[in-house]
């Protein structure tokens, strides 16, 4: 529900801030006293309008912007979760919220809700769930043929339905799309296939083990190297142990003398007991020496073997490690890629196996999704007809009596491209208006009274499935006599009331504006907008103001729009008699 609207600076508005109620609320005053910058201010508020120079000659001269202010009070939970959506923010339960639109003397604008500045298509979303705006010619959510289908569907209650087909849609879309890429690559999947196949038998053949490369290579090292080994060792040897004067002879020597020390002076015990040590640690030199000579005795054939194996080695590595010669575990790094493309060919194997199986259940996708469908379209055709029935009743009431309506249905194939999460059915509602024309969309209606009158029928009998709070109605009255706008403002009435009856519990709040009195009587909520002229010669402004009106002065507007002059005794009888009847419940059966 719209609270408050604020307007400032917006053409002939300096300042007004208007008060809004539940039930119908209807805007009355003289020509060009202002009540179009109503609607002006709340197609800006909702984003209808934007910036530009056609839109910053709204501001009023002088002002650096105008700002348009609308405080909303959401019927419930589900609104809230929607709003919090399409606006990326939190609101909070049982929380109002403020719309704020400013537009610049430049042309610029902007916009925020609850503070948090927001884009023009953030706006228009919102606003689209806040309000519907039903003008002579706006292009309203109801005349649009993509909206047609979601709201008989609401009146049909086959939402269920709908949402089920578009999941089996959105299935059955993934599916192909995996399908057509499966398709698109197979040529490079078989190529990369065999690439990654001949890899794996290589780096199989190859008998990997992690760790092997530095072993292998000191290896190579020694084998290559083997007689400069053995003639070098064989010189170590020779100093250490064999030759005349080796080192452990000298060392014995000297170890003997200084027994004889030692038995003279225990002192030098320590020092004896070192060199023991030291003649104990060279014969072990002198065994692993000799040790390493037979070692270094090989079979010719070895280095021809590990040369080979350093060589298998080295070109894997090359080949598929990169860098990895320098890093700790070359092998590692070729076992490694081993398990990537041991798992690209698993998931290459998978998709070409895939490729049958996807044919099989695209199969049977499209086989669900006409099932869903052709339930979908059956219970939408059922609930055509009845709309039928009761769009004409309406017509009757609103002296239409000769107009027919149909929502007509058309199919699409189940394997349509261009099918949507809607059904298999697109639609558009008709009407035909005179006898001898043709049915029409009800978007190319050309009169602008009968327009609005449609569009009050099909509110009126879609009130309980319309999720939109606020409705707007402007010029709903055009070329329509007396006894007509007492019926539209019946209507209007109902439906800002719930029920046919209008004494229900209300479930929209309407805004009207309108200047048929029949109208006006049945409002809730009365304000008039006039405009007055102030300021001395040469300074003189025009500005408008709004003012709600409430028991005689409402009686003496109603009587002034009755006679279109100063009221009378009789003109005033009338207008309140007209103001009691409205507000009178309807009589039922």
């Amino acid at each position: 529900m719209l609270r408050q609207l604020h307007i400032s600076n917006l053409a002939i508005i300096e300042r007004v801030d208007i008060e809004l109620a539940g039930g119908l609320n209807v805007f009355t005053g003289q020509t060009g006293s202002g009540k179009s910058l109503i609607l002006s201010a709340l197609e800006l508020l909702l984003g209808l309008t934007g910036g530009g120079e056609e839109s910053a000659l709204l501001v009023r001269p002088g002002a650096d912007e105008a700002r348009v202010s609308g405080l909303f009070e959401l019927s419930g939970p589900g609104l809230r979760a929607r709003l919090e959506a399409v606006l990326d923010q939190r609101l909070e339960p049982g929380e109002p919220i403020l719309v704020t639109r400013r537009l610049a003397a430049s042309g610029r604008s902007s916009a925020a809700v609850n503070g948090a500045p927001v884009t023009a298509g953030m706006l228009r979303e919102a606003g689209a769930l806040l309000v519907d705006i039903h003008g002579q010619y706006d292009q309203q959510y109801l005349l649009r043929p993509a909206n047609q289908l979601a709201i008989l569907d609401a009146f049909a209650g086959t939402g269920d339905d709908r949402e089920r087909f578009g999941q089996s849609l959105r299935a059955l879309r993934e599916r192909q799309h995996r399908l057509a890429e499966l398709r698109a690559s197979e040529e490079r999947r078989l190529e990369m296939l065999e690439l990654y196949r001949f890899q794996l038998e290589e780096l199989d053949k190859a008998r990997l083990q992690s760790g092997e490369f530095e072993a292998v290579r000191g290896r190579y090292n020694v084998l290559k190297n083997v007689a400069q080994l053995k003639l070098q060792a064989g010189q170590i040897l020779q100093g250490l142990s064999e030759g005349d004067g080796a080192i452990m002879d000298r060392l014995a020597a000297l170890s003997r003398a200084l027994q004889k020390l030692v038995r003279t002076d225990g002192s030098l015990a320590n020092l004896q007991a070192e060199l023991e040590q030291a003649e104990a640690i060279l014969q072990d030199a002198s065994i692993e020496l000799t040790a390493y000579q037979e070692r270094l005795d090989v079979d010719p054939s070895e280095l021809a073997r590990v040369e080979e194996r350093l060589d298998t080695l080295n070109r894997l590595i090359h080949k598929y490690a990169g860098t990895a010669e320098a890093a700790e575990d070359p092998v590692g790094a070729l076992l490694e890629h081993r398990r990537r493309i041991g798992a690209k060919v698993a998931a290459l194997e998978a998709d070409a196996m895939a490729l049958g199986s996807l044919d099989k259940e695209i199969a049977a996708g499209l086989d669900e999704l006409n099932t869903l469908g052709q339930r979908l379209s059956q219970r939408r055709r059922q609930a055509a007809r009845k709309l039928r029935t009761l769009v004409e009743a309406q017509f009757r009431e609103l002296e239409m009596s000769e107009a027919q309506f149909e929502a007509r249905l058309e199919s699409r194939p189940v394997d349509d491209p261009q099918l949507d999460g809607s059904g298999l059915d697109t639609m558009e509602l008709l009407v035909r208006t005179n006898p001898g024309q043709e049915l029409l969309p009800l978007r190319k209606i050309a009169s602008g009274g009968e327009m609005s009158r449609i569009m009050l029928a099909l509110k009126t009998i879609l009130a309980d499935k319309d999720q939109t709070a606020v409705v707007i109605f402007d010029e709903i009255d055009a070329n329509v006599g007396d006894r007509l706008g007492a019926t539209i403002g019946r209507k209007m009435r109902a439906l800002a009331h719930g029920g046919p009856d209008g004494d229900g519990k209300g479930n929209h709040q309407v805004v009207c504006i309108t200047h048929l009195s029949q109208i006006a009587a049945c409002g809730d909520h009365h304000l008039e907008i006039s405009k007055q002229v102030l300021g001395g010669k040469g300074e003189r402004q025009t500005v408008a103001r709004v003012r709600v009106l409430e028991g005689e002065d409402r009686v003496r507007e109603l009587a002034a729009m009755l006679a279109g002059a100063a009221a009378t005794d009789e003109t005033l009888a009338h207008a309140r008699g007209l103001l009691h009847r409205a507000q009178q419940p309807a009589k039922k059966g």
